[in-house]
């Protein structure tokens, strides 16, 4: 067991050196009684000193990669926990030895999970965070739900439980470890980690006292479906959509509608109101380039009108005007995301024979998806009372060119949710913020670097909500997919508005700062 006395001193220090003490404290945690689990080891790691194990594809979407060089000295706390008989649930926790400011943030995953998010850990313990995260219960590249075939409850930890165990034993830790519990916790995730967190506010609202839910996987059934229909098109029409073609769709979409906010500069903020059609591409009579053939534009039309039945009856969002370059990576396989076929394939419909995702009607697909999985891994718009009625805060976002993750389903999500609630209580704890230009989670040729972390810990500690987030774009874009990365860019900074408010250019002034945009009800 700990030694109390030692804690209680160490926990008094306004700076913690890395000393023996501390060093003894932070191993001692190895003997800690975890209810639902034990602790594998407990070990201090220096600053600059931590290596990530091999991730094999690199890190899932929604989880961008980070150096640990300026990682502080911590005490690396992992867990194991069972709260089923066929659980086994890996989790982290790291400590600050120095400067631990009192609060908690929880990291999430991206697609089936199956990793730790070490980058969001290191990133929240260089800003004096204490943090946890998960692999959900089992391990992988996320691309597939292989793990859950003959696995109910490994299918809950995912979908819900298995956060929920990490943040009741990571706080444990924490008090054990400081001698105090956190003061506030959080939870600052994207994609699968945007629904993690409303989830933990639906499920176990006590779990946390603000969330940010970035461009969050939810419905993650009715997600399924809508990546099962965009990866279908293509080959329904019998054409290709591919990067050349779904780029010269992207520049059509700009030349019509990138002047919508004020401003012509290669960002469209506004694409709710954007009327681009695909027809407008479709080639003349002998015309073979730069230009749609008639099976191209059928897709493209589809594409941005959502899952239909074959009746024609509309099922589900489609994927916003503008958000072309990145739907290539579910476009152009021989099969539709397999994210999505794996769901579909090894879990809805296992063991059954004649399954045929080119045949199936659309209507179908979104009721068996819902019902197999639903209340297991969605969260309802109307699902989160409990968490608002203790003062929880609630920070949506999402790009606008995600090409991953429609951002009409948070759209919905937000309308559903703004309405189940006293106007009162959604002006003052609920926030969606659109990023125009921004991918998924990020990227882009938008700003898409911006503090939801400082915000929400603002939000809780002041309870005044913000009413703008500064977003900037990295001047050096990534290559992707081990390209090379291109040329240099401009800065450019913006101000993201409370929704529907939009960032609107004033007329004047340097474009590329944010103070030339004014946040507008348009």
């Amino acid at each position: 067991m700990l030694r109390k006395s030692i804690l209680a001193t160490t926990a008094s220090l306004a700076a913690l050196s890395l000393s023996s003490p501390a060093q003894a404290a932070c191993e001692d945690l190895a003997g800690m009684h975890i209810d639902g689990g034990s602790i594998t080891s407990a070990e201090v790691v220096n600053a600059g000193g931590f290596t990530a194990p091999p991730g094999g594809f690199g890190p899932p979407p929604g989880v961008a990669a980070s150096p640990f060089a300026t990682v502080p000295a911590f005490c690396r706390v992992r867990l194991t926990l069972t709260p089923s008989s066929d659980s086994d649930i890996k989790s982290e926790v790291w400590l600050p030895l120095t400067g631990w400011n009192g609060k908690y943030v929880g990291v999430g995953n991206g697609i089936w999970a199956g990793t730790l998010s070490y980058a969001e850990m290191g990133a929240n313990l260089v800003r004096n965070y204490a943090t946890a995260a998960t692999d959900t219960g089992h391990t992988g590249n996320g691309l597939t739900a292989e793990w859950a075939v003959g696995h109910p409850e490994r299918l809950v930890d995912f979908g819900h439980r298995a956060v929920h165990v990490t943040t009741v034993a990571a706080k444990a830790v924490v008090e054990e470890f400081y001698g105090r519990a956190p003061e506030r916790s959080y939870w600052n995730s994207c994609s699968t980690g945007g629904r993690q967190g409303l989830m933990a506010a639906y499920r176990y609202p006590a779990d946390f006292d603000a969330i940010s839910a970035m461009a969050p996987a939810n419905p993650m059934t009715d997600l399924m479906t809508q990546s099962m229909w965009l990866g279908w098109q293509a080959q329904r029409f019998g054409v290709t959509l591919g990067g050349a073609e779904l780029g010269l769709v992207h520049a059509a979409v700009l030349r019509q509608c990138d002047a919508g906010d004020g401003l012509s500069d290669g960002i469209i903020g506004r694409p709710q109101s954007c009327g681009f059609q695909p027809a407008s591409l479709q080639c003349a009579a002998g015309q073979t380039e730069s230009c749609l053939s008639s099976g191209q534009v059928q897709a493209m039309a589809a594409i941005y009108d959502g899952v239909r039945a074959s009746d024609g009856s509309w099922q589900l969002p489609g994927w916003p005007r503008g958000s072309e370059m990145q739907l290539a990576l579910l476009t152009s396989g021989a099969e539709p995301f397999p994210v999505a076929t794996s769901y579909f394939r090894d879990l809805v419909f296992q063991g059954q024979s004649g399954w045929d995702w080119k045949a199936m009607d659309y209507a179908e697909y979104t009721s068996v998806a819902r019902s197999f999985g639903g209340d297991i891994l969605n969260v309802p718009s109307d699902g989160l009372d409990a968490f608002f009625a203790r003062g929880g805060k609630l920070l949506l976002s999402h790009g606008w060119t995600d090409g991953l993750i429609p951002a009409t389903n948070t759209l919905a999500f937000h309308h559903g949710l703004y309405n189940s609630l006293p106007p009162a209580l959604a002006q003052n704890q609920l926030r969606l913020f659109m990023a125009p230009g921004m991918d998924h989670c990020s990227g882009g040729d938008g700003p898409s670097v911006f503090d939801t972390l400082g915000a929400i810990d603002s939000w809780a500690e002041t309870g005044l909500a913000p009413q703008t987030l500064l977003a900037t774009r990295p001047v050096q874009a990534g290559g992707g997919f081990g390209g090379p990365p291109p040329p240099p860019r401009a800065p450019m900074a913006r101000p993201l508005c409370p929704y529907p408010t939009e960032a609107v250019y004033n007329g004047t002034g340097d474009a590329g700062t944010a103070g030339s945009f004014t946040c507008r009800a348009v």
